[in-house]
């Protein structure tokens, strides 16, 4: 098994291998990996008669057949020859692949890219692949994962460029987009586009003009309205949501939740200094703060009481003794029990 950074220092250094399979629930790091070998593997001349690229859907019979009969052929002019096989997790006969991992042809680079889960490792194919061929699973990003990887990526992004980037930005984008790696990139790729050059600041208000994400009307400002025992902006606010179809309730009840949760660590945490409360809580040392001004407004019983007002709500939304309300009702009854 190879992880993503393994794999593509290894091709980046030229060292190539007849057959991948790229599997896994995070489709990401697949797509990474097999546009560059797409991309780079060859030349453009080369490209017009040596590169493959057939998708799952499209090989008559769900048989992988068609491109293995692609990787068993020679390049036009006696180099590499490129075979990618696209979202095969359409594909339902692979026998004809166990048949070729028995003798893979040295030139071909074959590359498997099964998306959405992983193969079956009980079949003959996987176990040859997983022992003669170079197998990345890609896993989807735990949630707690996504706002340090936001940070990493931007910092890689602006390395060089002495951009200074708003703690709240990876939050608020890890909190809008969860976990969808895609999504995130191609959020940050659109920030950094409509950044105006004389800009050095990647902040809240550069998100809203490009990603859409509203600045005054997102989860981290409730979390502040609440904190700040402000009943008008936090009603504001949760109107909002329930108005949207960008905020659903169970998410944004998700993500509140998990700050009260965390508050209530807070709370009994001997040492609430930042270097040993941000990892305590698993966050941001910036963000340490925020736990220290809400544990002021809400003391340890009104925290606990909260985490049930949470729980309650969640199983009225989901339609346990709750006849009627909507959800801006139940948004309305949660700010008031939080608050009173």
């Amino acid at each position: 098994m190879s992880t993503y950074d393994q794999l593509i220092k290894f091709l980046k250094a030229g060292q190539y291998a007849p057959v991948y399979l790229l599997c896994g629930d995070e489709p990401y790091y697949i797509d990474q990996v097999s546009d560059w070998i797409e991309e780079h593997v060859l030349d453009e001349a080369a490209k017009a008669f040596d590169l493959t690229v057939v998708y799952g859907r499209d090989l008559q019979g769900a048989d992988i057949a068609p491109a293995i009969g692609a990787a068993r052929g020679f390049a036009m002019f006696g180099g590499q020859k490129v075979v990618i096989v696209k979202e095969a997790q359409t594909i339902k006969k692979w026998d004809s692949l166990a048949l070729y991992l028995d003798n893979p042809q040295p030139s071909t680079m074959l590359v498997i890219c099964y998306k959405y889960g992983t193969p079956d490792k009980r079949t003959a194919w996987w176990k040859k692949a997983d022992k003669q061929g170079v197998v990345m699973v890609s896993e989807k990003l735990r949630d707690y994962k996504v706002e340090e990887w936001i940070r990493n990526y931007l910092a890689e992004r602006t390395k060089g460029e002495q951009i200074t980037i708003d703690q709240r930005v990876p939050k608020l984008l890890a909190d809008y987009l969860g976990a969808d790696l895609s999504a995130i990139v191609s959020a940050v790729d659109k920030l950094l586009i409509g950044r105006k050059e004389e800009q050095r600041t990647i902040d809240a208000a550069l998100v809203e003009r490009n990603v859409g994400i509203s600045k005054d009307y997102n989860v981290f400002e409730l979390q502040d309205a609440l904190t700040k025992g402000d009943v008008v902006k936090a009603n504001r606010i949760t109107q909002y949501f329930a108005d949207s179809k960008d905020h659903p309730m169970v998410k944004e009840l998700g993500i509140l939740y998990n700050f009260f949760a965390n508050l209530m660590i807070y709370h009994y945490l001997p040492d609430k200094s930042d270097r040993v409360a941000a990892p305590a809580l698993g966050v941001n040392p910036f963000f340490v703060k925020d736990y220290a001004a809400a544990a002021k407004r809400f003391p340890a019983g009104k925290t606990f009481k909260i985490i049930g007002y949470f729980r309650e709500t969640d199983a009225r939304l989901k339609g346990i003794n709750n006849p009627s309300t909507k959800e801006d009702g139940l948004w309305k009854e949660l700010i008031y029990k939080i608050l009173h």
